[in-house]
């Protein structure tokens, strides 16, 4: 489990492929006395497990799954990646709930400055924007962020130059490919109400429904 604010903006150093899956080595400034072999860190948003740390570096595998799901497999050496190590019990959630399980790749399709902010303009598959609000949460390459707009096609963020400056979003340019993890919780109110309390699939939402379960 992470919360999508960003620690150590890490370059890569390696990636190695074995058929169809990869070992991924990052550069990090993060402090490996504090990361053991085992624990998970996202990069760029996506949950990856330890296999080897020291020299300043942390290697993962990646599984044909994540490699399929995300843009890892595209990453050539010395690309930036977002660092995160996983949340830890009574630790500030400053972000929003975030899992590291990527949902699908999304395009840049704008960025534009607007008084000192950046905003930018995401192409989505279609059948993602229901996951998606205005003034809801949204993972863009594992850092947590606000959603501005939402279409059937796409949605927009702004970005403050704070959160610029410590991510890779400073870099970002119309034309490129990111990770985007919608929030967990519309997911699991979408899975209920596709279910009535019998446990048996019906319509899904609906005012018998809303009202059977109390809320009329």
């Amino acid at each position: 489990m992470f919360t999508g604010l960003i620690e150590d903006v890490g370059s890569v150093r390696r990636l190695e492929r074995a058929g169809a899956a990869a070992r991924l080595t990052t550069a990090t400034k993060l402090p490996l006395d504090s990361i053991a072999l085992g624990d998970s860190v996202a990069v760029n948003g996506a949950c990856l497990t330890v296999v080897a740390k020291g020299g300043g570096e942390l290697t993962f595998d990646a599984s044909p799954e994540t490699l399929e799901r995300t843009t890892l497999g595209t990453l050539g050496t010395g690309a930036p990646v977002n660092l995160e190590r996983a949340l830890r019990l009574g630790d500030r959630l400053g972000g929003h709930i975030v899992t590291g399980h990527v949902d699908f790749i999304a395009d840049v399709s704008e960025r534009r400055e607007v008084a000192g902010n950046i905003v930018f303009g995401f192409r989505i598959p279609r059948q993602f924007a229901r996951y998606l609000v205005a003034k809801g949460s949204v993972t863009i390459d594992g850092i947590s962020l606000t959603v501005n707009t939402v279409t059937d096609s796409g949605f927009s963020v702004n970005i403050i130059p704070h959160t610029a400056a410590m991510t890779t979003l400073n870099g970002m340019k119309p034309g490129g490919r990111v990770n985007i993890e919608t929030d967990i919780l519309g997911k699991y109110v979408e899975r209920l109400l596709a279910f009535g309390s019998t446990g048996q699939k019906e319509g899904g939402l609906s005012l018998e429904l809303l009202a059977k379960s109390g809320f009329l």
